[in-house]
């Protein structure tokens, strides 16, 4: 992992089409990655994180994570009708995070490290996706 906190993972793959009915839930045109978000949900609760819930963001697809010191998963698609590029992060940036819950900064660089590894062992296990890398800036 380049960046433990808050890196980028690219991935390339080809079987996280487009779903029926997606482009309705676009916010904006070519942020397609549902399927990926499905997928990732279903890994990451296999793997005893809480995840109970994606979304379509104005940027791409979202994965909720709960009692994370940070709102999920976020995954990114290359624009296009038939997307094969995404990068999925954490979406924190540096290693702490204001809580407002807590009224204090919270330390969030352990927690970004183990997802940081987990998504990249999910991708790395199967044999569909091709780990193109991780990087401190977003590489698309």
């Amino acid at each position: 992992m380049t960046d433990a906190n808050g890196g980028f993972v690219q991935i390339k793959a080809s079987k996280f089409p487009v779903l029926p009915g997606e482009k309705e839930e676009l916010v904006n045109d070519g942020t397609f990655g549902k399927a990926l978000a499905l997928y990732l949900q279903a890994k990451l609760v296999d793997l005893d994180y809480d995840a109970p819930f994606i979304c379509c963001e104005d940027w791409g697809w979202w994965v909720e994570l709960k009692g994370a010191p940070f709102a999920g998963v976020c995954i990114y698609s290359q624009a296009g009708d038939s997307p094969v590029d995404f990068v999925c992060t954490a979406g924190v940036f540096g290693s702490r995070k204001w809580s407002w819950k807590e009224l204090r900064f919270v330390d969030t660089s352990a927690w970004v490290e183990k997802l940081d590894r987990d998504l990249v062992a999910v991708f790395q296990a199967d044999p569909d996706v091709e780990v193109g890398g991780t990087f401190e800036e977003f590489p698309l």
